[in-house]
């Protein structure tokens, strides 16, 4: 069994309900779920002009390589509408897959580690309450301290919270 660590995320329409329809498409076609982080609000990363994400990192026990669930994990995007049609632009549904086991993967279809994982607060946040003591593999740094590093600071809070 492997184990793997995605982030979900969406601006576009019901995000909250895409969030909800993700983790139950990749339930049934990727793997198990083992654990939810909370939900995050978080304003756009790399295109700063659109509405604020909401985010999510699940942890995913799965028989799929890593190239398998990345296929699958596609599939789950198409079939939830997602349209490629600009870099860091607006999207019902992404999948990122941050860690695969202990594995580096460098392909042309395939980074893992994700390669912007320790400069991204809006992916360290919600990874750091499900796998914080998790060693990244190739920083040797637990997630905890990457987030305490991280020089990110557009807004990450949790959804629903109010401070």
């Amino acid at each position: 069994m492997n184990n793997a660590y995605i982030l979900i995320g969406g601006n576009i329409g019901d995000r909250e309900n895409h969030l909800e329809q993700a983790i139950q498409l990749m339930n049934e076609n990727s793997g198990k779920i083992i654990a939810l982080s909370s939900i995050y609000e978080t304003a756009a990363w790399g295109k700063t002009d659109q509405q604020d994400f909401l985010n999510q990192a699940v942890f995913l026990a799965t028989n799929q390589n890593a190239d398998d669930l990345m296929h699958s994990l596609l599939l789950v995007e198409e079939n939830m509408g997602r349209k490629r049609n600009e870099k860091f632009g607006p999207r019902t549904i992404d999948l990122d897959i941050l860690l695969f086991n202990d594995e580096v993967h460098n392909s042309s279809h395939i980074k893992i580690p994700h390669p912007e994982l320790p400069n991204r607060r809006f992916a360290l946040a919600p990874l750091a309450e499900i796998a914080g003591k998790r060693v990244h593999p190739t920083l040797k740094k637990t997630i905890e301290e990457l987030l305490k590093e991280c020089k990110d600071e557009l807004t990450v809070k949790k959804w629903g919270v109010s401070y």
